[in-house]
């Protein structure tokens, strides 16, 4: 174990771990595949030279470099105890959204490379392994599907996946093929549970939370569940000028009147993190002198753990079936996307707040909103999660940023849940 007092690290070698995180990232923010902005799409040209940088950089912090099926990079670090000890797994994804910033996922990445890195350069022992994971499909936005590269290392990818296509009609197999990878090798990608500690990530916030309460880094307790609908109301159309507001089945009116419910709903659940977005409606006939016959739209709803999220689901359901009945319209909710909700693990959280604590700050323990490859890792192995503050709460965007002071505290923390974890395990 190291004997370092980690509160009181001399302020340059903090920047300096810092500037050394704002350097790999904005070196892996020049690999894409639209030179305007980033967007390195999964199995995409700029995904493929981003596994071969990434999979350097693993090489130069002491990591055993490799490549899966799926395309997750893993870089491997053998525990001092030699082989056969188990395997603590450390990872985000390097994939982007179009038009991406640079920080979302990328940074989990580096902030484990460079904590591997740091505890060579300070000779700590573990009694564990430790894979570094570079996942490839958490944003989900060139094919139908999401998680893939993380749910081959569960052993959960679906049946079928490798058959759907993207908008070009190439499919998963045909792109992974051509990426230099064999599709025939997925079942080796999945770890055997019994060989795993655990999986830990660091991630920005993706929110404003930790900006406004002015904390570097915050601990998640979960990973919110997530419901996906789309909704249909019928009216009938009718001419703008001779309708009778009384008489009017207008769809639209009635659709107005259960979105102000949906969000009435939603800020009620502000103590279970409950969140109700309609993010997409389409109205038609959508003639500016007709009275609306059809009104479309979606829903997401997420909380921090299923129960307030499921009672918040029938309570809009109920609720816009007696708004429909009363404005004489007809009214159809159905669900196309489920995700329970993932608790992280009391035991590595616990990890990350020792890890936290050494540095002097507070733990400060919240929800995540978003998803993450946690959601599919949980099949495999308990999961914990470290949030790093980021200006303005802004991501999926290139305004996205995290300062580099506060980079350098989140790498400082996994060092420290890492070798927390090693303090828990008996000696041999």
């Amino acid at each position: 174990m190291s004997d370092i007092d980690y509160s009181s690290l001399p302020p340059s070698d903090r920047t300096e771990l810092g500037r050394r995180c704002q350097r790999l990232i904005g070196a892996l923010a020049a690999v894409t595949d639209d030179p305007h902005g980033v967007t390195r799409l999964y199995l995409s040209p700029a995904h493929k030279r981003a596994t071969g940088l990434v999979a350097d950089w693993m090489r130069t912090a002491g990591l055993t470099a490799s490549i899966d099926a799926l395309g997750t990079v893993r870089g491997h670090l053998d525990a001092a105890s030699g082989p056969g000890a188990k395997r603590l797994l450390i990872g985000s994804h390097i994939d982007t959204v179009v038009n991406a910033g640079r920080y979302d996922g990328v940074l989990g990445v580096v902030a484990g490379i460079l904590a591997v890195d740091e505890l060579r350069r300070r000779r700590v022992a573990l009694p564990f392994a430790i894979d570094v994971l570079a996942f490839g499909d958490e944003e989900g936005v060139r094919f139908p599907t999401t998680l893939a590269s993380s749910s081959a290392i569960a052993g959960r990818l679906p049946p079928g996946a490798l058959d759907l296509c993207d908008a070009r009609k190439v499919s998963l197999r045909e792109a992974l093929v051509g990426f230099g990878l064999d599709p025939a090798q997925i079942s080796a990608a999945a770890y055997d549970p019994a060989e795993v500690l655990g999986y830990l990530e660091v991630h920005i916030e993706q929110g404003p939370v930790l900006e406004h309460e002015r904390l570097p880094l915050g601990i998640v307790t979960s990973i919110a569940g997530q419901t996906r609908l789309k909704a249909t109301v019928l009216g009938e159309a009718g001419h703008a000028g001779t309708a009778p507001m009384n008489l009017r089945r207008d769809a639209l009116a009635a659709a107005a009147e259960i979105m102000v419910m949906i969000e009435t709903i939603g800020r009620a659940g502000a103590a279970d993190s409950l969140v109700a977005t309609v993010g997409q409606l389409s109205v038609s006939p959508g003639a500016v002198n007709v009275v609306p016959a059809r009104v479309d739209f979606t829903l997401d709803v997420r909380a921090a753990s299923d129960p307030p999220r499921l009672a918040a689901l029938a309570e809009i359901r109920a609720r816009s079936r007696e708004i429909a009945d009363r404005r004489h319209v007809g009214f159809v909710m159905e669900a196309y996307h489920e995700s329970p909700t993932t608790p992280c693990s009391p035991r590595l959280a616990a990890a990350f707040a020792a890890g936290v604590e050494r540095l002097g700050l507070t733990p400060r323990r919240l929800t995540s909103g978003a998803g993450h490859d946690g959601h599919a890792v949980h099949h495999l192995t308990e999961v914990g999660m470290l949030f790093v503050r980021c200006r303005g709460g802004i991501s999926h965007n290139p305004m996205e940023y995290a300062e580099p002071e506060d980079m350098a505290l989140a790498v400082e923390a996994l060092i420290g849940a890492i070798e927390a974890l090693a303090a828990s395990i008996p000696a041999a």
